[in-house]
């Protein structure tokens, strides 16, 4: 027996207007903000002024719904622009230079072996020999 193996699972499924469930949530979550903002300033200022921030409001909604930059959405491009900025002189390119610390990436042997005994850096050792290395430290 067969079973189908779905191909883009990393994407939304579309239900309504060609929005996904998280965009229509976003955007109802917004014009609710908004028509609340509407309805709570109209009497106090009339509405074509509180038309303005309710506007405002579901503009902002809309943006955050709808954003997408190089296949991410809103929040992970907000997260990843903030970790870019915190980090903003730790990640420079180098040519021909590893981006990693060999111990980051479970390399547990000095550089300086791997160079001695001839090895690269995908060759592997058995769990003994690897325990006897985490024993001594």
């Amino acid at each position: 027996m067969q079973y189908k193996i779905p191909v883009q699972i990393e994407n939304e499924d579309k239900i309504f207007l060609n929005l996904s469930l998280r965009q229509l949530a976003i955007i109802m979550v917004g014009g609710g903000f908004g028509y609340t903002v509407f309805k709570s300033l109209e009497p106090n200022v009339g509405a074509d002024i509180a038309l303005f921030p309710a506007v405002i409001i579901i503009g902002i909604a809309l943006v955050i719904a709808l954003f997408r930059h190089t296949e991410m959405t809103f929040v992970p491009f907000v997260l990843n622009l903030i970790r870019l900025n915190l980090n903003v002189g730790n990640r420079t390119w180098s040519k021909g230079v590893d981006s990693y610390n060999s111990l980051e990436v479970g390399f547990i042997r000095a550089l300086e072996e791997v160079k001695s005994n001839g090895e690269n850096k995908n060759s592997h050792q058995t769990f003994e020999s690897v325990e006897e290395r985490l024993g001594k430290l």
